[in-house]
């Protein structure tokens, strides 16, 4: 039986002088994006991937980036100076395998994006369970609209940019501090190789239920990076949040806490939604500072952009140069991003799939349509809610919609079906609670099933961390071929 490849870990370095670099796994979002940055910055880059097709692929081709598809031994036939893994690589794919045969120089993708990008910088990064990509783009577009030029790789695309990276002059590189492991060599979280100065901490819950054995184990990750800030750092921590602010108490840096509460070093107070815009006051120190206004709603957008208030101000921005940047804030896709309206009917595409983020997400959406309809289409498709770990969590997250569509899972090949989620006992659960729900077989019957309900005035937000199929488009088209 084939084991895989055995990386030789004294080539896991980064060569000195290296001119062609080639990544594994080069159309993830994060690889796609280390590919672009190390291009721009003048080295010769090649990649593969098993799935190569568009958005990934145009950006890829339009960068000038050859790409092969397909993984093949032969790929690494020109002996590259440095190979990047991306985490979706086994050790049985044939390149690892080529990899392990020819010893060649490699890294991870973090590992890659420290060495590369952030040692000569001052790195910012936003962790947590929630929140991250919106926090990273309200962050590094603010920095932004200072004139900071700042640097940053994100996991979504920032509508400032119209990409998920950036390469500036400026000190500052912003960086979303993704928990998940670096690749099957480097069985750590991401985050451990970020070299942090500056950190936001959003919240900390269980997820990733194929990585991680339960909540302890991602609090221990989380308290070991937070043992990397220097004490010359800062961590800007969610003290609303318990396991964050718990993780804050131990921080050898300053600790700046953010939130609702009283003893919030940087405090939020009166909350007023008006549509998808929200308006809130800012205490320091229980002193009022002003009124921030910020084009998302709810509060939990609201939060994260108290954190940026509070880490910026830190850093020695003005509270009024901070808000005035917020506020023009653009937005960032498959967040609260409104794909389009026919007959009446707006469709909104959002990321969330953690419970708890879906329950703040329809939170935030009944705020900016109180007196609409709201529609909320679920694909429980990530390898956490695809498990009945999340059973339970699910059935409390949808109390603001008012009917509720559950695409079934896809199972998982790997984990018994007794202990798989259940989309129909969900809708079961939810209709118990007096929320209409339907459980369906696939993305073509909800399809059929909205076009034949959807009523003028309804918000249909679509949930999911995949492409759902291209429901948000196929619906719209739906709804218009109905006019």
């Amino acid at each position: 039986m084939n084991k895989g490849a055995l990386l030789d870990p004294a080539w896991n370095v980064a060569p000195d002088a290296p001119r062609h670099i080639h990544l594994i796994g080069i159309c993830g979002t994060g690889m796609a994006a280390l590919a672009g940055m190390l291009q721009q910055r003048g080295f010769e880059v090649t990649g593969s991937d098993a799935n190569v097709y568009p958005p990934m692929s145009d950006f890829l081709a339009n960068a000038g980036i050859e790409v092969m598809e397909g993984y093949r031994a032969a790929n690494l036939s020109r002996h590259p100076d440095l190979v990047i893994v991306g985490n979706v690589v086994r050790a049985v794919n044939p390149e690892a395998m080529e990899l392990a045969r020819r010893a060649l120089p490699y890294l991870s993708m973090p590992q890659a994006l420290a060495h590369f990008f952030l040692a000569d910088r001052t790195p910012l990064i936003i962790t947590g369970t929630h929140g991250k990509t919106t926090t990273s783009s309200l962050l590094a577009t603010t920095l932004h609209r200072t004139g900071s030029s700042p640097s940053f790789m994100i996991g979504g695309l920032v509508e400032a940019f119209g990409r998920n990276y950036h390469l500036g002059d400026g000190p500052y590189f912003v960086v979303e501090g993704d928990e998940y492991d670096s690749a099957f060599f480097n069985k750590v979280s991401k985050f451990q190789h970020y070299r942090p100065h500056g950190v936001i901490l959003t919240s900390v819950e269980f997820d990733h239920a194929d990585i991680f054995a339960d909540l302890d184990s991602i609090k221990a990750s989380f308290a070991e990076f937070i043992t990397r800030i220097p004490k010359q750092g800062v961590l800007v921590a969610h003290s609303d949040d318990p396991v964050a602010g718990e993780l804050a108490a131990a921080a050898r840096c300053p600790v700046i806490l953010y939130g609702t509460g009283s003893h919030c070093h940087w405090r939020l107070t009166d909350l007023h939604a008006q549509g998808l815009i929200s308006e809130f006051s800012v205490y320091h120190h229980n002193h009022l500072q002003g009124r921030c206004r910020l084009p998302m709603p709810g509060l939990h957008n609201s939060l994260n952009g108290l954190a940026v208030i509070a880490l910026m101000t830190h850093l020695g921005f003005s509270f009024a140069t901070v808000t005035a940047g917020l506020a023009a804030f653009e937005g960032v896709k498959r967040r609260q991003q409104i794909r389009g309206q026919v007959r009446g009917v707006t469709v909104v595409d959002d990321f969330a799939h953690h419970p708890t983020a879906v329950r703040e997400t329809l939170k935030a959406l009944r705020l900016a349509w109180p007196a609409n309809r709201l529609i909320a289409v679920f694909e429980p498709r990530t390898n956490s809610s695809r498990r009945a770990v999340f059973q339970q969590a699910y059935a409390n997250s949808f109390h603001q919609a008012d009917l509720v569509c559950i695409r079934e899972i896809v199972p998982l090949d790997t984990v018994p079906l007794a202990e798989q989620f259940s989309s129909r006992r969900l809708a079961v659960d939810l209709c118990a609670q007096g929320i209409e729900a339907r459980a369906f077989a696939d993305t073509d019957t909800i399809l059929s099933f909205l076009d034949e309900n959807c009523q003028e005035g309804d918000v249909v937000v679509i949930l999911s961390n995949g492409g759902f199929d291209g429901i948000h488009e196929r619906l719209l088209t739906l709804l218009s071929q109905g006019i």
